[in-house]
């Protein structure tokens, strides 16, 4: 009988990587304690060490984006006031 696809939460799969990472129990032994394949776990570990560098970046990038955003709404807005009043001039 075929086993049903499991998904796994990010928050789980940080946990395991970093269990991983600390290297006090092998990957086997891991396995069987989270009941996950070995090779799992160490993709989760590549990919976690892989995007670590996100967390310290994402501040930086996100004031930045979070400034154009509020640059495009204000251009917008002031867009849409000068639309407004071209329509009420022409339409007289």
């Amino acid at each position: 009988m075929k086993r049903e696809r499991r998904k796994f939460s990010a928050a789980f799969k940080s946990k395991v990587a970093i269990e991983a990472l600390k290297e006090q129990m092998t990957l086997q032994e891991l396995a069987k304690k989270f009941d996950v394949h070995p090779n799992q776990i160490t993709c989760w570990k590549r990919d976690f060490l892989e995007n670590a560098s996100v967390v310290f970046e994402s501040k930086n990038q996100q004031d930045s984006t979070d400034q154009e955003k509020e640059d495009l709404y204000n251009k917008i807005g002031h867009m849409q006031v000068e639309i407004d009043f071209l329509k009420k001039v022409l339409g007289k």
